[in-house]
């Protein structure tokens, strides 16, 4: 198993409060791990810390270590704008810019210097095709991208974090605002990304983790309790904290 992250002795604090204690875990590459356990128990938390978004919130405080691709991220020389175009982002509730599909999408892709219109229109269309949306959006380009449905707008979110060629996509329960018919296409979509990214997905929901991950770590205040292959986790848990949040006796 090739990681392309490895997680070793790491903590957050936010101020005083420890959100997560001595979490030790390697992702692998080009497959999806999912992320579960009760809200509130650290996962988002976890996700987040993989591109430094924790970064952006006073008082946190990290120890230990994390390294993409054998480097350390909280390394004096990382450039984090490069590391957050490696490891992307997709967020629970759509957010596309107040702006045209069209530029939702070559928005990255501008601000990492590439201006020349024929080479963005090809990135437009290449990370809207891998999105699943192309087809849907082609001829609306111009059009402002809040005007387009929530299950849209999500695959248009994880247009726009293609487009700038990450190895790595972070969804935080990308699917939990949406409805039935949404869920399983952004689903079948993740099932199609691995071929190219490593993806992991922070979800509430069990079925997903089951029916798109191959792997599944189990959190639980703050603590990685169990890590493994998906099937193993579901069908054969060795800790029985485990056990008792995937049969529904708490969480």
């Amino acid at each position: 198993m090739n990681s392309i992250i490895s997680v070793k002795d790491m903590c957050l604090w936010y101020g005083d409060h420890q959100a997560l204690k001595n979490l030790n875990v390697e992702i692998p590459e080009k497959s999806i791990t999912a992320l579960i356990g009760p809200s509130g128990c650290g996962k988002s938390t976890f996700l987040k810390t993989l591109n430094r978004m924790n970064d952006l919130i006073p008082g946190v405080r990290i120890t230990g270590d994390i390294r993409y691709k054998g480097a350390d991220i909280f390394d004096k020389e990382v450039d984090v704008s490069n590391l957050r175009k490696e490891i992307g982002m997709v967020f629970q509730n759509p957010n596309p810019f107040p702006m045209s599909i069209y530029n939702n999408v070559a928005y990255g892709p501008r601000t990492h210097g590439i201006t020349n219109k024929v080479q963005l229109d090809e990135i437009v269309e290449r990370a809207l095709r891998d999105a699943a949306i192309w087809d849907e959006v082609k001829d609306r380009l111009k059009k402002n991208a809040l005007g387009i449905s929530g299950g849209q707008q999500q695959r248009l979110c994880i247009a726009r974090a293609l487009a700038v060629q990450p190895t790595v996509l972070l969804m935080d329960e990308p699917t939990s605002a949406l409805d039935p018919i949404s869920t399983s296409r952004i689903e079948e979509l993740i099932l199609e990304l691995k071929e190219k990214y490593t993806i992991v997905i922070v979800t509430h929901n069990m079925q997903q983790a089951v029916r798109v991950s191959d792997y599944t770590a189990f959190f639980l205040l703050g603590e990685l309790v169990e890590f493994g292959r998906t099937e193993d986790i579901f069908s054969q848990p060795m800790d029985k904290r485990t056990e008792d949040y995937i049969t529904g006796r708490f969480g």
